[in-house]
């Protein structure tokens, strides 16, 4: 792994940065792919909202891309993270007025996904954990992901996929660590993330491309949707093709979907 800590070189962030006392940052996991970054345009999008949303300073996105691609080096495939934290110069909740943005952005080779995964769709599961309602940091890719973290903890099977999130009140918000759509009647649907959960890059691109219909959704929505999928920026697009004793045999927008996203060189597809 490669290591950039504001541009240079470094094995480590300073004991004092807010991230690690408070999870008091922003951050983007990322494909770079034959020298570039992968969905840029939503990337910066996100990251520019997240960033604004925290009060952190934002670098020039053309900074940004040149560490990025020093972190990758000759790769010509990794997995990227941008993270935006603020410098501790003092203990404590409070933000200090002179408290800085550090940025630290690092590279490591692709390993990838099988790509039976995106063709013949995964099986997912509902977790026990419920995510907590709190507006002021719905849709943000904060640092603290204590709730993703132990939600994927709730299992080990290896031909579950992904975990299903609900909210407080039972409303179906995302997967632990993907968005999720559905089909029914050819119309795109996806949830609300007004009170809790994040908005990733490929869900951006989705909602830009395409029409797609944003709201509260339930189990039953899901359980009787056409097709459903999972998306994040490294996985692409997963079909759903099994939850609990419902299964989906076929699914082909997702499917079109997912070769569009993967084979597209410019991610306006």
């Amino acid at each position: 792994m490669t290591i950039l800590v504001d541009g240079r070189e470094a094995g480590s962030i300073p004991a004092s940065d807010r991230a690690l006392h408070y999870g008091d940052g922003v951050y983007r996991t990322l494909e770079w792919r034959e020298g570039r970054a992968r969905l840029w345009p939503w990337q910066w999008q996100r990251l520019s909202h997240d960033a604004a949303a925290l009060g952190l300073d934002l670098p020039e996105p053309e900074r940004i891309l040149e560490e990025l691609a020093r972190a990758v080096g000759g790769l010509q495939r990794a997995v990227c993270k941008i993270i935006l934290s603020r410098d501790g110069s003092r203990r404590g909740y409070a933000i200090a007025p002179d408290a800085a943005t550090r940025r630290t952005i690092s590279a490591v080779p692709w390993n990838g996904y099988p790509a039976a995964m995106s063709e013949r769709g995964v099986a997912v599961r509902l977790c026990e954990l419920r995510l907590g309602l709190q507006p002021r940091l719905a849709g943000i890719k904060h640092l603290n992901r204590l709730e993703n973290v132990l939600a994927r903890s709730e299992w080990t099977d290896a031909d579950i996929a992904e975990g299903l999130l609900l909210d407080s009140e039972g409303t179906l918000v995302e997967g632990t660590m993907s968005n999720v759509f559905l089909v029914r009647d050819g119309e795109l649907r996806t949830a609300a993330l007004d009170r809790c959960g994040v908005a990733g890059a490929v869900r951006a691109c989705l909602l830009a491309q395409d029409v797609v219909h944003v709201g509260r959704l339930t189990l039953a929505d899901l359980e009787a949707a056409d097709e459903a999928f999972l998306c994040n920026s490294l996985a692409g697009i997963w079909p759903i093709a099994r939850f609990g004793a419902h299964c989906w045999r076929e699914f082909p927008r997702a499917q079109a979907l997912a070769r569009a996203l993967a084979a597209a060189d410019d991610p306006a597809f």
